[in-house]
């Protein structure tokens, strides 16, 4: 028996990063299975910290 995944949709244009608004870019998805979402530029400024602390980062597709 296959452990059930759950995937995620793909980022859209109407998906905006938490920090500031734009477009989001990046999704982390937190230990406790909430996500965040980052423009490319805040998602990079805190990609080391979110994976220090557990989390899965995923990069959205460059449209």
């Amino acid at each position: 028996m296959q452990p059930e995944t759950l995937t995620r949709p793909e980022l859209t244009l109407a998906d905006r990063c938490d920090r500031c608004g734009a477009a989001a870019k990046v999704r982390a998805i937190l230990p406790s299975g909430g996500e965040l979402l980052f423009c490319n530029h805040h998602g990079r400024a805190h990609a080391e910290k979110l994976r220090e602390s557990g989390v899965e980062v995923q990069q959205g597709s460059e449209e």
